[in-house]
């Protein structure tokens, strides 16, 4: 008999939950995948792409209720050509898809987590095996290069969904299936009481995908839901579909393979001016709803989707604060690389560099507030002057916001390291841009207090380093921030940056000069902002108790002196059924 999913990866699963209970940083899929990638089940690079062909200027069939049409609605920011996109994916009634994933609620949370841990991890395998082609189609959707395209989509991405897994398997395998006690009583013999404790879901939820990391940034919420046993509506975002289009065809082939209705998990695609986000987000029947991105899209969501809980992890504001080093030339390095990584939609790429006017002091001697900024723009330069480096480090433009916002931010402030056009070897097409470094005031808070998208930043000239620290404090309160950096040599600097970023709910690196892209998070389970919640937000337990009727003691031929049981006294709530919130 062939074993059931959870039975082929409860190795895999209880050893993910038995690090994120040690604090250990384990990484499977990525550990798998450097020993022998072919060993692993993963396509080559080679299959991949001819996969990924096959998909172009094609219908994407998911075989999905309520199909009213088909609609393609993504284009490469390398060009047409070998790669023009085309793909005509399902467009559907979002009443029907709703609809469909509440018929199907039931039977996923009878399966019971076990059951639908198994099944996660078995997807989060298939989608191993097609690294590659995921990889492939975040490239061509949201313009990372290559090698950061396969961070975000690949084995890196996967062991991240696997943490949310191994976190929301835990979480529900710790609610207890039985319980017994006795009810107290002022007189008389207590009632004995048995009950069940049984999770229940929240119900229908919502995925709203990211422009720039789809799978990145999709997956915990994903699998999240699906293991706590909520069925999922994935709703990409018009410019990069496929990556999560992919995805959910893989989930529904498991799911039907497995006996179980593949509509726990589709796809919603609309063109954007259907505004089809919305539309679902407030649906009533739609209970939770993920969202990583722009602050004011995520403001909206928490005011208007009120009947569902809101997941929604900010972008915000990327600050770096510089009072002092002892590697100074490190430290203009590992900014310069992380101002073009990914044409600044890297997670980790700072916008706000506060640095006293009065100049820092290095281990070079003292660099002015002028200095500072030259020896950044010099070592942009430096490492744009290769194209093998520009095609490596930076992404194509994908949207036009991003076009607007170089030409308006360069009018606000001294230019530093103007953003210029660079040639793509491969792809002469494409939109390569340089970083923008803008010189501002502490006083031009409008301007860098704002959300810049793209490789737009600002070096903002302060006070001294005690009033770079308000700013970010007070900045970072208001506008949210995933990333924070500080560089100095002052232990009492770095103590009230940290204060600083735990009162704003960041996370920190301190002192790290050519590793400064290092994110800060990966070190260790990386679950998104809302922590623990963003799993037991997903389910409510259930509670449900009966009295049990003595049974008469067998007779014994002689009595037999014990210890009398100490009683654990259990509140009289007075209900046959509780339902509480965890």
């Amino acid at each position: 008999m062939r074993p059931s999913p959870y039975e082929r990866h409860r190795e895999l699963l209880q050893e993910a939950v038995r690090a994120l209970a040690a604090g250990e940083c384990r990484r499977p899929f990525t550990e798998a995948t450097g020993q022998d990638a072919a060993e692993a089940g993963m396509r080559s690079t080679r299959t991949a792409g001819k996969v990924f062909g096959s998909l172009l200027g094609r219908p994407f069939d998911l075989d999905q209720p309520g199909e009213l049409g088909r609609v393609a609605t993504e284009s490469s920011p390398y060009g047409t050509g070998t790669y023009g996109m085309g793909i005509g994916y399902p467009r559907c009634d979002p009443a029907a898809l709703v609809a469909a994933a509440g018929r199907a609620a039931a039977g996923w949370r009878a399966a019971g987590p076990y059951q639908r841990a198994g099944l996660a991890v078995e997807i989060l395998r298939r989608l191993n095996t097609r690294s590659h082609e995921l990889a492939l189609a975040v490239h061509h959707t949201t313009g990372q290069p290559p090698e950061a395209a396969f961070r975000a989509a690949g084995p890196r991405a996967q062991d991240r969904a696997l943490e949310a897994v191994a976190h929301a398997f835990a979480e529900s395998a710790r609610v207890p299936a039985d319980l017994s006690w006795e009810s107290p009583r002022r007189r008389g013999q207590p009632p004995a009481m048995r009950g069940t404790c049984t999770l229940v879901p929240r119900g229908v939820s919502l995925l709203i995908g990211c422009p720039d990391y789809p799978l990145w940034n999709g997956y915990p919420g994903l699998f999240a839901s699906l293991v706590t046993g909520n069925p999922v509506i994935v709703a990409p975002h018009p410019r990069s579909v496929l990556p999560l289009a992919i995805t959910v065809r893989v989930a529904r082939q498991v799911l039907a393979e497995a006996g179980h209705a593949p509509d726990i998990v589709t796809l919603a695609v609309a063109e954007p001016e259907e505004r089809l986000h919305r539309r679902l987000a407030t649906d009533p029947a739609v209970r939770i709803v993920d969202f990583t991105g722009s602050a004011r899209f995520a403001d909206w969501l928490e005011q208007h989707a009120r009947q569902a809980t809101v997941f929604a992890n900010r972008t915000g504001l990327n600050t770096v604060i510089v009072d002092s080093t002892e590697n100074y030339r490190g430290l203009v390095r590992g900014l310069a690389r992380s101002l073009c990584l990914c044409s600044g939609t890297f997670r980790t790429t700072p916008q706000n560099i506060l640095v006293p006017t009065t100049g820092i002091v290095t281990d070079e001697g003292h660099r002015s507030l002028r200095d500072f900024g030259a020896d950044i723009r010099e070592a942009v330069d430096r490492l744009l002057g290769h194209p093998a480096r520009v095609t490596r480090l930076l992404g194509a433009i994908t949207g036009n916001e991003v076009r607007a916002a170089l030409a308006q931010a360069a009018q606000y402030g001294a230019v530093l390291s103007a953003s210029r056009p660079l040639h793509h070897p491969d792809h002469p097409g494409a939109d390569l841009r340089s970083p923008l470094l803008v010189r501002l005031g502490a006083r031009d808070e409008r301007i860098y207090a704002r959300e810049w998208p793209g490789p737009v930043s600002f070096l903002v000239g302060t006070d001294s380093t005690s009033h770079s620290l308000a700013l970010f404090r007070s900045t970072v309160v208001r506008h949210g921030a995933p990333y924070a950096a500080v560089h100095s040599t002052d232990p009492l600097v770095l103590a009230v940056a940290e204060s600083a970023a735990l009162d704003a709910g960041v996370h920190l690196v301190q002192n790290l000069a050519d590793d400064f892209p290092a994110d800060p998070s990966s070190a260790g389970a990386d679950l998104p902002a809302a922590g623990a919640h963003f799993v037991t937000g997903r389910f409510r337990v259930v509670r449900s108790r009966r009295r049990v009727e003595p049974v008469a003691p067998a007779a014994v031929p002689a009595p037999i002196l014990m210890a009398k049981p100490a009683r654990v006294p259990v509140p009289d709530v007075g209900s046959a059924t509780e339902l509480l919130d965890v």
